[in-house]
């Protein structure tokens, strides 16, 4: 039987509402005398509706579903970045979030000055970062790029920089959703490879992938989320092969 503290992630009965405006406003002009006027009329929409699940140190969660399902809505309300309209969400452990790789990034300074800027927005000291800067260089494979600007990189570089700089500790809990889809497949492996070993430590994962195979590779629980409403949860193989049935798919293929 598990314990309550046991549980490092804990999401109860989690609403998320957003309001969209109604009707079509064709200035800036016109909102803002519609909104002291109190005209604007809004429309209610429920990102995630009635959510609940708990997660156990050490376990890798992936989350399922189509565009619009709720996945990374549901990521930004565990990393803190969206508040829930109703329910609890309660967290026990530090968060590395990799929602979006290279967020923090400046395109006018070179590589090596964006990881120290980086490394200072996550609270790293630069002691700490100038012990660590070969590790990020050598796991990015950056190593003749590192003077150039960041707006000169692909997408891929600067998301191998990223995650490098990211994970350059071991967090408690790691929040992926869906950032290693722009890197090729030999970065994509490495990165996979770095997770594992982080899972082995005991890092708890929560991992957002449109590869049912990523998912199935790394997660050993899933939830399933369909407009917002969790449609399955449990075994990952599982609710992973239910996923695929609705889609029409034949789970073999992603073998």
């Amino acid at each position: 039987m598990k314990r309550e503290e046991d549980y490092v992630i804990k999401v109860t009965d989690a609403t998320v509402r957003f309001n969209m405006a109604s009707e079509k406003i064709d200035n800036l002009k016109e909102y803002f005398v519609k909104l002291v006027k109190k005209e604007l009329l809004f429309q209610e929409f429920f990102a995630l509706k009635d959510v609940s699940f708990k997660v156990k140190r050490g376990e890798a969660w992936g989350l399922v579903g189509t565009n619009g399902s709720g996945k990374s809505t549901l990521l930004k309300l565990i990393c803190g970045i969206l508040k829930p309209y109703q329910g609890n969400v309660e967290i026990n452990g530090s968060i590395a979030p990799l929602i979006e790789l290279g967020a923090g990034f400046d395109g006018e300074l070179t590589a090596t000055e964006n990881i120290y800027l980086n490394g200072a927005v996550l609270g790293y000291s630069k002691e700490f970062m100038d012990q660590h800067y070969d590790e990020i260089v050598e796991f990015a494979e950056l190593h003749d790029f590192m003077n150039m600007p960041i707006k000169n990189y692909s997408s891929g570089m600067a998301a191998r920089l990223g995650f490098a700089i990211a994970t350059i500790v071991r967090p408690e809990i790691l929040i992926v959703d869906e950032v290693l889809a722009v890197g090729d497949a030999a970065f994509q492996d490495k990165c996979q490879k770095r997770m594992q070993e982080m899972l082995a430590g005991g890092t708890t994962l929560l991992f957002v992938s449109h590869s049912i195979k990523d998912v199935k590779i790394l997660c050993d629980h899933a939830i399933w989320l369909n407009k917002g409403h969790v449609m399955m949860k449990g075994n990952a193989s599982e609710v992973c092969g239910e996923y695929m049935k609705s889609l029409g798919v034949e789970e073999r293929t992603e073998r």
